[in-house]
């Protein structure tokens, strides 16, 4: 029961606080998830403010074992030897196991399909895979079968000593074909799930260079990351004017370009359910040969098919 002089506090913290056993984080995971109720009613927004009087439960799921499960997942396979998997990643795949998805996700499928071949996966720098996509962002991705190619493909991404491009939808038309945003990013200071250019952030780079444009309303760029942040594109993009098409942290309300487009094609680019992001190629040297390879994934399904409406060719 909230007492009065706690009324409008953050129920995240008020909780943790309360129950005194669970960090604000573990908490707020808990009501994201569904474990939380406000007077029977359940809870999603971990930073609502309390009211006075109100009564919180907060029920601790079972604990799961810490090693993620091998799960039966289809995956697309580009490349396979005894080292390493080069595969597309479809939008909608989690790549790691967290709260609120704790399973389903690449990690698990891997070890479903490479079974004993792919390292042991413990914490948060896990075995096998060295670096990540976005939930709902769809391509290329290499994970690493045994610890000499993680160790070196680790080394390979820190130092960006590999070819790495990304295509994008984005409102608006750049007011060059090619450019380079410099902009240290860093947590935004009042929402900690989104990224923001920030004085004290750390340094980060992204160059794009226009492959399309739909008059002022829509262009398709490429971008290639220097630096290696949290949702780079995501935040560079938006920072500079052009925010991803369905981006749903990122574009925080109808840009102004939509206004340029037909209706039904309008409509159904401000429908799109994700970030509308792709990487497209990813090349790199092998970690045990030192062959170089190079892979690419076309656009998914999704994202050709709004381009196909921007082109005036779709239904």
């Amino acid at each position: 029961m909230v007492p009065p002089e706690a009324a409008g506090a953050r129920a995240d913290r008020f909780l943790a606080d309360a129950i005194g056993s669970l960090s604000r984080s573990r908490v707020k995971a808990l009501i994201e998830a569904g474990h939380a109720t406000r007077d029977g009613a359940p809870m999603t927004d971990p930073s609502e403010s309390v009211r006075a009087g109100a009564r919180y439960v907060v029920t601790i799921p079972p604990a799961v074992p810490a090693t993620p499960q091998a799960q039966d997942i289809p995956l697309t396979i580009l490349f396979e030897d005894a080292d390493l998997i080069v595969l597309d990643k479809p939008a909608g795949l989690v790549v790691h196991p967290a709260p609120g998805n704790p399973d389903g996700t690449l990690v698990n499928a891997l070890l479903a399909h490479a079974g004993d071949d792919l390292p042991g996966i413990g914490g948060e720098k896990r075995p096998g895979i060295v670096h990540r996509l976005d939930k709902d962002t769809s391509g290329v991705m290499v994970a690493a079968k045994t610890e000499r190619a993680h160790r070196a493909l680790s080394e390979a991404f820190a130092a960006r000593d590999l070819d790495r491009a990304y295509l994008a939808l984005v409102w608006g038309l750049p007011k060059e074909a090619q450019g380079e945003v410099s902009a240290p990013i860093g947590r935004h200071p009042g929402d900690r799930k989104r990224m923001a250019v920030a004085e004290r952030g750390k340094p980060a780079t992204t160059r794009y260079a226009l492959q399309r444009a739909w008059g002022a309303a829509v262009a398709l760029v490429e971008c290639r990351l220097l630096t290696g942040r949290t949702h780079q594109i995501r935040v560079h993009m938006a920072h500079i004017g052009h925010p991803l098409v369905g981006d749903p942290v990122y574009l925080r309300r109808t840009p102004a370009a939509a206004r340029l487009l037909p209706g039904a094609t309008r409509d159904a680019l401000l429908a799109f359910p994700r970030q509308a992001l792709h990487a497209a190629t990813l090349g790199f040297r092998h970690p045990v040969t030192g062959q170089a390879l190079s892979f690419s994934s076309p656009l998914p399904a999704d994202l050709a098919e709004l381009i196909a409406l921007l082109d005036g060719n779709g239904q």
